[in-house]
């Protein structure tokens, strides 16, 4: 290779290493600003249609895809390694059997994750791998599915996520704990009632609260923006179903209806792409 076509090289992985960077830099700005209009989406488990959910593949489609946020749910290996899995057991989503927190790393290194039935090469991952992937290009979710938060903040120091991860939990307690270990972490507690989301509010002063359907009124939402966060909802299950049927502008339009302005979902790029022809979505 030339020397010229070194140096070109070299400058393209610097420029692509800086847009990302100033992606994710961007997000987050607009994650913080909640006088914004626009709607952020989060996509569940990143991005599992074709792909096993909560493995970097999917959070690799989430970055193609351009999506604000991926959720993912996080537990701890029996000899205290912060791994990616929604369910107590890890025989839904892998070849294996049992408790994944009664295993340990390299038991469960051995295993396999399935999608559709179907065993891929892929293993289960990291935290610290899930957020080496993601550093610099999208906002993580993480789903408290462990009361082992330490090293669960350990690996966020070593990655140098802070300014990129958020904490979920309805255990307020474990929210608590996060909130001590460090004021400048980003939470979302979850809230059942309007009450909840009051308490949430003057406990935490976070930056984005989770809110159900059931009581999803204006009155909550300016209680939430009027404290400066966010309002995220859920459009899993029903709403979903309605955007797979072709009828997603519907769908979002009840959504967003009372100022609901991020969504989880299943559908992430149809509805960004819904999101766009509606001026909701940069």
């Amino acid at each position: 290779m030339s020397r010229l076509s070194i140096i070109s090289v070299l400058f393209f992985i610097a420029t692509c290493t800086t847009f990302a960077q100033k992606q994710a830099a961007e997000i987050r700005k607009e994650f913080l600003n909640t006088a914004s209009k626009n709607i952020l989406v989060a996509s569940h488990r990143a991005v599992h249609h074709e792909l096993p959910e909560n493995s970097i593949p999917a959070i690799k489609e989430g970055i193609r895809l351009g999506i604000d946020l991926i959720e993912t749910d996080v537990k701890v290996s029996k000899d205290g390694i912060p791994m990616l899995m929604h369910d107590g057991k890890v025989d839904r989503t892998t070849n294996g059997k049992g408790n994944l927190e009664d295993q340990t790393y390299e038991e469960l290194r051995k295993l396999r994750l399935v999608v559709k039935g179907k065993i891929t090469d892929e293993k289960i991952p990291t935290l610290e791998e899930a957020l080496t992937v993601a550093k610099g290009k999208i906002l993580v979710d993480l789903d408290l599915k462990t009361s082992n938060i330490q090293p669960v903040i350990e690996v966020i120091k070593k990655t140098g996520t802070k300014d990129m991860v958020f904490f979920f939990d309805s255990d307020y307690e474990i929210l608590a704990k996060v909130d001590a270990a460090d004021k400048q972490y980003m939470l979302m507690p979850r809230a059942y009632s309007y009450a909840m989301a009051d308490s949430a509010l003057k406990l935490f002063q976070p930056e984005v609260v989770h809110i159900d359907s059931k009581f999803y009124t204006s009155e909550v939402t300016s209680l939430i923006k009027n404290k400066h966060a966010r309002v995220w909802i859920n459009a899993l299950g029903e709403p979903d179903e309605e955007i797979r049927k072709g009828n997603a502008k519907n769908a979002i339009s009840e959504l967003i209806k009372n100022g609901a302005d991020v969504i989880q979902t299943d559908e992430p790029e149809k509805m960004i792409m819904v999101l766009k022809e509606m001026g909701r979505h940069k």
